[in-house]
């Protein structure tokens, strides 16, 4: 009966409740993850330098890289496992979880080791110099040690929240932060150990909390469990967790090279500290996403159920509230860049001409901010009725087809500035394409909605 009474309560409870239900944890875990990154970042920048920062921002396309590879895996084979309990086809669900370790390890070891043997032209090829590549050296090194440990670690959180735990992936998202806060000022102020010593809290926290996911996955009274005959790689497996998995892979790789160019425009038009003042902005604005983003999980269940079901003024009342509250949520963001910008941005450094270049990189980056709560809702809602080409294709819009090629050509005019005005465009632009596959969509719901067998 319980296993009913979810769907039953997606179909008939309050809709602002119903959202409120699942999505106050998954906001609980992507804002504990978003913290994670701007721990490290205010610690690095205090306790070892402007210059630091900037070569943490260095690291974050190939952090990006190896967080695409590693949503190639844990999303497609989360999806896959997902499909097969609902199918109640419990022994392909259990090789799944035995492939996804394998894979991990697979990945997490070739990845690593190709990007430490061509690490330094890396590094300079993502906007590097000689001030902040041996930061961003120092940093990455220690990470690429643990990137095993990351892939498995974010892998076994996906096959968690699939497997019916979706609070046991949340305490695991928390833990790694509150871990990592803990050591993170020993390692950097106490042992010295520099920006180094962000790297390993970042690696010893993870490993704390997949020791703990190990142990979950080891219990035999687990649906999902290890076991014997599970530890070998399955060909229609493999290709169907990397089939589902391609999606999120090509948004990641596609904002590790848009970020490679940010990087390059600021270091040619601007210097080392503007790259870093971007990595300051990206942490600040980065925290407002991945709350939209949490909100956007606790929507999908909802809109894609009521969907499904014929409900249709339920999907459009939930659509709805999630706009609304997103709007808010990246509303919020606005209001901050305009009027508290010094203050957010002195958490992260002391430096006075970083503190500059970063509240006037703040105000421009979010200048149309209030309206990308919309645009994100607007992707994440087709998605959720199962229109996955729609969603797609307005995820990678503001990347490639607007972004791309305004980081190509406005820096040729104004220089610096043109970078940071290339981000506000690209989000009004997709906003409004965005805008109009919604209303195009919505009239189509409504019509649906008065007539529900006109499917």
């Amino acid at each position: 009966m319980a296993t009913q009474g979810i769907p039953t309560s997606l179909g008939t409870e309050k809709i602002g409740k119903l959202l409120m239900q699942y999505a106050v944890p998954a906001i609980i875990a992507m804002t504990a993850s978003s913290l994670y990154n701007i721990i490290d970042s205010i610690f690095i920048g205090h306790g070892v330098g402007a210059m630091a920062i900037s070569g943490l921002a260095l690291s974050f396309p190939l952090m990006n890289l190896s967080a695409a590879f590693g949503s190639l895996v844990g999303v497609g084979a989360s999806t896959l496992v997902s499909v097969k309990l609902g199918q109640k086809d419990y022994d392909t669900a259990q090789k799944v979880l035995g492939n996804v370790v394998l894979l991990n390890i697979i990945l997490g070891v070739i990845f690593a080791v190709i990007a430490l043997i061509f690490l330094d032209p890396i590094l300079y090829f993502f906007g590097g110099s000689d001030n902040t590549v041996k930061y961003a050296r120092e940093f990455m090194q220690v990470i690429l040690l643990g990137n095993v440990v990351t892939h498995l670690y974010f892998g076994l959180n996906a096959l968690l929240r699939a497997s019916g735990h979706p609070q046991k992936s949340m305490y695991a998202t928390i833990a790694t932060v509150i871990i990592n806060a803990v050591l993170a000022p020993i390692f950097i102020f106490v042992f010295d150990w520099g920006i180094r010593g962000a790297a390993t809290a970042t690696v010893i926290a993870q490993c704390c909390a997949l020791l703990w996911q190990l142990r979950i996955f080891s219990d035999k009274k687990e649906l999902l469990h290890f076991r014997r005959g599970i530890w070998k790689l399955h060909h229609k497996i493999v290709a169907d967790s990397l089939a589902i998995g391609m999606a999120p892979f090509l948004m990641n790789a596609a904002a590790c090279f848009i970020v490679i160019l940010i990087n390059q425009g600021l270091k040619r038009y601007g210097g080392d500290l503007s790259i870093g003042a971007y990595g300051i902005v990206n942490r600040l604005s980065f925290i407002f996403g991945m709350i939209v983003l949490g909100l956007n999980q606790g929507m999908q269940p909802i809109a894609g159920y009521n969907y499904g079901a014929q409900h249709y003024q339920r999907v459009t009342r939930v659509l709805k509230l999630t706009i609304l509250f997103a709007t808010g949520i990246t509303t919020t963001g606005f209001l901050m860049a305009i009027l508290i910008p010094k203050l957010v941005v002195s958490m992260f450094t002391t430096d006075a001409e970083l503190i500059r270049l970063s509240v006037e990189g703040l105000r421009i980056t979010l200048l149309c901010f209030p309206i990308v709560g919309f645009q994100m809702v607007t992707s994440n809602f087709f998605q959720s009725i199962g229109l996955a080409n729609r969603a797609i294709f307005l995820s990678l819009t503001r990347q490639l087809l607007f972004l791309l090629p305004a980081l190509l050509i406005l820096p040729h005019f104004f220089e610096a500035k043109g970078v940071w005005y290339s981000m506000p465009l690209a989000d009004l632009l997709a906003s409004i394409v965005s805008g109009v596959m919604l209303i195009t969509y919505y009239r189509k719901l409504r019509t649906k909605s008065d007539n529900p067998l006109s499917i």
